[in-house]
């Protein structure tokens, strides 16, 4: 582990998918950080919240020696950045052709796969059978990019696995809200999750998969 731990400052709420990708590269690089809960389930933001990302008023924000870097894509990039020369594992392909690959897909994940998820949980009825579909359709084709790979980028864990894998820790309300099987429809996808959970970096930071269901159905009112 290098630098001081009052250095980076992760400011985030447990059942934050987003926010766990900035806590599982840190721990990917090394890196000692102090972990702040914020709880998303009030509705007024801490003070510190409100300082440091006054534009959003969301987390995660990481707080490097009192700076803020908002945005978990944004936080991301800055964290392979700011501990590139150290001799910790790059997290973005070298190659520029490849990052710009990567970096399409995780746009792709934070503006598509999160509000199909978000439709499926919202569903009931017939609307459910149609967002199931959905959902299924955007896992296929981050399933076909995948291919035979062991991670997105080949052969090493990087930048895609990690700004992805923390849906996983939702697969189970998936499946649950879905009724279908993810290993049946997607076994690639299935199996690179497992490859990714038995990374110590992943596994410390992913919560119970059963409580997130349970959050998400009180948030979405799934009976």
């Amino acid at each position: 582990m290098r630098d001081n731990k009052s250095d980076v400052v992760v400011v985030d709420f447990w059942a934050n998918g987003f926010g766990m990708r900035v806590r599982i590269a840190l721990e990917e690089k090394g890196i000692k950080y102090y972990y702040k809960e914020e709880d998303l389930r009030i509705s007024q933001r801490s003070q510190l919240v409100l300082k440091m990302n006054p534009v959003r008023k969301s987390v995660p924000i990481l707080i490097y020696k009192g700076n803020p870097v908002c945005d978990s894509a944004v936080i991301l990039e800055f964290i392979d950045e700011m501990w590139k020369e150290d001799g910790s594992p790059h997290l973005l392909p070298e190659d520029a052709c490849e990052r710009a690959l990567t970096r399409f897909w995780v746009h792709f994940i934070d503006k598509k796969l999160f509000s199909t998820q978000t439709n499926l949980l919202k569903s009931k009825g017939e609307a459910k059978e149609q967002g199931k579909n959905e959902l299924l359709a955007d896992l296929k084709l981050l399933e076909g990019f995948l291919g035979d790979k062991l991670y997105f980028g080949g052969n090493k864990f990087g930048f895609l696995d990690i700004a992805f894998i923390p849906f996983s820790s939702m697969f189970n309300g998936y499946e649950s809200h879905g009724n279908f099987k993810l290993e049946d429809e997607c076994p690639k996808l299935t199996a690179w999750v497992k490859r990714c959970v038995a990374r110590e970096s992943v596994s410390k930071v992913l919560p119970n998969s059963l409580e997130m269901y349970e959050l998400h159905k009180k948030w979405y009112g799934i009976e």
